[in-house]
């Protein structure tokens, strides 16, 4: 638990919407969603193991989560994003590991699943 004024809980908010729309604006327009992807690497490094596509999807969810974050209060969402990309980012990054996860399944039937709750 963290203690803060309303005060700077505000002004969070109020950043984190204001650079949300910012982004959002940005990729509405070539050059700006140029920049953007040009800077993701310097950011999260490891996109540099997205492809092309997978960068793209990545760059759209990002601005999605921050756009829900700043407007819903969605806090997770952002988090869940950086999360998911950054897994597969290093699946991308292990051939083996690749390779395994490509790999067609066997039949239909993944078996049994447990469920805790």
């Amino acid at each position: 638990m963290v203690l803060t004024t309303a005060v700077h809980a505000e002004r969070t908010e109020e950043n984190l919407t204001t650079a949300s729309r910012l982004f959002l604006a940005l990729m509405k327009h070539d050059d700006g969603a140029r920049s953007l992807l040009m800077a993701l690497p310097e950011v999260f490094p490891w996109v540099r193991h997205l492809d092309d596509e997978e960068m793209r999807a990545f760059t759209v969810e990002l601005l999605e989560a921050l756009s829900d974050a700043a407007e819903l209060g969605a806090r997770e969402a952002v988090h869940r994003t950086l999360v998911s990309w950054r897994a597969t980012a290093r699946i991308n990054a292990d051939p083996e590991q690749l390779r395994e996860a490509l790999r067609p399944l066997a039949g239909d039937d993944l078996g049994p699943v447990e469920v805790r709750g």
